[in-house]
């Protein structure tokens, strides 16, 4: 059943929780622990948790020597091939104890825009979800393009909540909540909730982030959140460090309201996009 406020998520089926690049890299990969131990609680209580995770390329740098993010697409698909080892390992190291196996999918915007490759993409993280397996899914860096390429693993996640009819998506991000302007400067007030269909074009959200390793930020995780809140999902922004509160359902970050009346996706069919759903939602190009 579809979670209508933040405390329907613990008693949510299916849930999505995507985790950023920054959170878990560089001298964040020890909040990864943290992170497994409260989706592994959520695990335990029978709900059915998808993470979307980014940070394959800013894991790889540094075997790579790379000091900052790579700008050229041969380098960052080298570096997210040495660093999608490195994270799972990571991950699955972390899921021992709790003895839950993650189990990797990789997907390119073009697999879930395509017929066929969507139902398969679809097919195999039901299966594994019905074996009680724990989907990690990132994009495809390795063979993923400029030109086909989702841009955001914010994006990534609404679309696999979608996919997956998902009950509750929450985008894990480095502030507890979103602000009406950017959180350093004067007069930025935390937004507490956001109705569906409200009109946020008097906010200022900033496009990307400020770090040698995000591509995500503010303005992409408004543009998903709404993209799945118009499909009946309801969604949660917050902090990576809050995600145990943010799964028992507490009061805590930006709650996005589902549609009242979502519009129905067909499994094989062609898959929503935001700027389809609301013209306003152009904050991250």
């Amino acid at each position: 059943m579809s979670a209508r406020t933040r405390a329907g998520i613990p008693a949510a089926r299916r849930i999505v929780v995507k985790v950023g690049s920054s959170s878990i890299s560089g001298e964040n990969s020890g909040k990864i622990p943290p992170i497994v131990e409260a989706l592994a609680a959520a695990h335990a209580r029978g709900t059915e948790v998808v993470l979307v995770s980014s940070g394959a390329i800013a894991t790889g740098m540094p075997y790579l020597r790379l000091g900052d993010r790579p700008s050229d697409l041969a380098t960052q698909q080298a570096a997210a091939a040495v660093g999608q080892n490195v994270l799972i390992y990571r991950y699955q190291e972390a899921l021992r104890p709790f003895s839950i196996v993650a189990g990797q999918v990789l997907v390119t915007a073009g697999d879930l825009e395509n017929a066929t490759p969507r139902s398969n993409a679809r097919r195999a993280m039901e299966r594994l979800l019905g074996l009680r397996i724990l989907p990690i899914v990132n994009e495809n860096d390795t063979v993923a393009t400029h030109e086909i390429r989702f841009g955001d693993n914010d994006r990534l996640a609404a679309l696999v909540a979608q996919l997956i009819g998902a009950d509750a998506l929450v985008l894990l991000s480095d502030i507890d909540c979103l602000y009406t302007r950017p959180p350093d400067e004067p007069g930025a007030r935390p937004i507490d909730r956001v109705e569906y269909g409200q009109d946020l074009s008097a906010y200022e959200f900033g496009s990307v982030v400020v770090n040698s390793v995000g591509t995500g930020g503010a303005a992409t995780k408004v543009s998903a959140a709404r993209m799945a809140a118009a499909s009946g999902i309801g969604v949660l922004v917050t902090s990576a460090e809050l995600v145990d509160r943010a799964l028992r359902g507490e009061e805590i970050g930006t709650w996005f309201d589902p549609h009242p009346q979502p519009v129905s996706l067909p499994v094989t069919g062609p898959i929503l996009r935001s700027d389809a759903l609301h013209p306003v939602d152009t904050l991250d190009r």
